[in-house]
């Protein structure tokens, strides 16, 4: 009888680690920063005209939908200013998620009182999103037309969202 129990021990103990082993790799994540695009995450843009760009924004599952629209939106903001423009105007955005779902295995033994071992095998499903947003831009120089809600004053947006960019840690 201590031997059946050891090995359910044993078995409790395998699935214990399996399940904090997937806790720790998920849980260790953190969100994107602002930063250019590489590793498949952060912010980058294309020139499509002299006064237009296609911009997105990915961020990894740490990164909430809220904070992927907010770096598209700062991101905007920075390159209107750094192409010597006061404001853009937004056309074509969107958020997309991508959803994917893990399984964790695991397995033990148990029903010690029957006269054969029983072997149960667990799964548990979880998912994991990963945003991504995109948008077209034109940029204007002059005062941002107030009638227009599509438009942002860069300067503006830059100032208010700043708060809220987190940049990657330097080494």
């Amino acid at each position: 009888m201590p031997r059946l129990l050891n090995t359910r021990h044993r078995a409790r103990m395998c699935w214990m680690a399996t399940v904090l082993g997937a806790v720790s790799i998920v849980g260790c994540s953190t969100a994107t920063p602002y930063q250019p695009f590489r590793h498949g995450e952060g912010y980058g843009d294309q020139r499509i005209e002299s006064n237009r760009f296609s911009i997105h924004f990915a961020g990894n599952s740490s990164t909430s939908r809220s904070t992927v629209e907010t770096y598209l939106l700062y991101h905007a903001a920075e390159l209107t200013l750094a192409n010597g423009y006061d404001y853009f105007v937004t056309d074509e955005r969107s958020t997309t998620a991508d959803t994917r779902y893990y399984q964790t295995f695991s397995t033990g033994f148990g029903y010690y009182w029957l006269p054969q071992s029983a072997f149960d095998i667990g799964t548990t499903s979880y998912p994991v999103t990963e945003f991504d947003a995109q948008a077209d831009i034109v940029m204007f120089r002059g005062e941002r037309p107030a009638t227009n809600p599509q438009a942002f004053d860069a300067r503006q947006v830059k100032a208010n969202l700043e708060s809220q960019i987190h940049r990657p840690k330097s080494d």
